[in-house]
């Protein structure tokens, strides 16, 4: 077996030390990706609530064009509106 000089285990903490070092970075950019990722979740998220809530506005509008389309039709005593 191999003795476990002071050089050897200096070489080896040296070693654990640099590794550690590039594990930290490692770990920091992914930190850093997955706010972005988040970022853009929250982005989407918002947006989908947007549309949704314009969808919402637009279906109103339509209800009540309909509704007036059939007061009208029924106070003129005409066929179905038909757009020329």
């Amino acid at each position: 077996m191999t003795e476990a000089t002071n050089e050897l285990m200096d070489e080896l903490l040296k070693r654990v030390h640099h590794d550690v070092a590039e594990l930290r970075q490692d770990v920091s950019e992914v930190k850093r990706e997955l706010n972005v990722v988040r970022g853009h979740m929250v982005a989407t998220q918002s947006d989908i609530h947007n549309i949704y809530g314009i969808l919402g506005r637009q279906d109103d509008r339509l209800e009540r064009i309909e509704r007036r389309l059939e007061l009208r039709e029924l106070a003129e005593a005409q066929g179905p509106y038909e757009p020329k």
